[in-house]
């Protein structure tokens, strides 16, 4: 059995920078079209030559393949009107981090004061300029993202015109806020498609699969399946995949993130083949992604079928992927 995919997209990847940015880039730009690329470096990207120079490195470290970085700035509430207009044409969105809330997201806001926010995301709404949010609050970890989708709800009522995705969803209050305003979107991960805090920590604690937001309920899993089995036209596939070094997984302080970028496609088939959804899989992982942001990614086809896939158990000696040492049912045997 085969299955053929045009231009796959991720709406929420990390690619890092520097050593980490040419191993792993190269895994994403293998099977996908393009990706949004998160801004979150140290220091964060913030300014028009920091953007074009990080795409430089990214479209370096990525050769020959076919793949388009589509690239984000992190939100800062004294951006101008003019400054946003003069970087529009070099951005796809603008990444809002509530502050301290992940990975380098020290900078991010504060407070969420609307009356602060307002010039920055009105400039935005006026230039078409998408806003992404990571939607959590600093509670308790496991209702962050719930407590979240108030400040949601106020985004998107006092700034009608602004498309905002939220990003990474993994709570069905999530997927519900959906359904009740017009311009809310949501990227949905591979990981949080698979597993719950039962697979964290439920018996010997898993570091590769701790991440932020992290894994929850069945139930919230269920929602989220729900959504994107059906290929909802408010979803989209961003693995947000956050490579770190083994040893900051394997650690006292273990670092926040999933690496999925090379087994997504494999994970995502093998899933949608489960649950006979395979017909709406192209919708989900690049059709609906085009259609909320608009754009028309470079041509690629990436064929998969159903053989044996082992699953590295790392990459480079540094980044361990999810599934690692493990079999896949499903294999990618061409891309371009």
């Amino acid at each position: 059995m085969v299955v053929s995919l045009n231009e796959p997209l991720d709406m929420h990847l990390h690619l890092r920078d520097a050593g980490m940015l040419d191993i792993v880039a190269p895994l994403s730009a293998e099977t996908f079209s393009g990706a949004l690329v998160m801004p979150n470096l140290v220091p964060p990207v913030t300014t028009k030559e920091a953007l074009l120079s990080y795409r430089k490195r990214i479209l370096d470290a990525v050769g020959e393949s076919t793949f388009m970085p589509y690239m984000t700035l992190f939100f800062k509430s004294d951006y101008s009107a003019g400054f946003l207009e003069a970087v529009k044409d070099d951005i796809l969105a603008i990444k809002l981090y509530p502050a301290g809330i992940t990975t380098n997201s020290e900078g991010g806001v504060s407070g969420f004061d609307l009356k602060e926010l307002a010039p920055v995301l009105d400039a935005m709404s006026g230039l078409g300029i998408p806003l992404c949010v990571h939607g959590e609050t600093g509670g308790f970890v496991m209702d962050r993202e719930a407590e979240f989708i108030p400040i949601y709800e106020k985004l998107a009522k006092n700034f009608p015109d602004l498309k905002i995705i939220m990003e990474h969803i993994t709570t069905k209050e999530a997927v519900e806020a959906l359904k009740r305003f017009e311009n809310l979107y949501a990227t949905i991960t591979l990981h949080h498609l698979y597993i719950t805090l039962d697979d964290v920590a439920g018996g010997l604690l898993q570091p590769h699969l701790f991440c932020k937001p992290i894994a929850k309920r069945p139930e919230d899993r269920e929602a989220l399946l729900d959504a994107a089995l059906k290929a909802d036209p408010k979803v989209m596939f961003g693995s947000d995949s956050a490579p770190h070094p083994k040893d900051a997984k394997e650690a006292p302080g273990c670092a926040a993130g999933v690496f999925t970028a090379p087994i997504a496609l494999q994970a995502l088939v093998q899933l949608f083949e489960k649950h006979d959804a395979l017909d709406r899989l192209q919708s989900f992982v690049s059709d609906n992604a085009k259609r909320i942001y608009g754009i028309n990614p470079p041509e690629k086809r990436v064929i998969l079928e159903n053989s044996p896939y082992l699953v590295p158990d790392i990459y480079e000696g540094t980044v361990v992927p999810m599934f690692a040492g493990r079999t896949l049912e499903w294999r990618v045997v061409s891309a371009g």
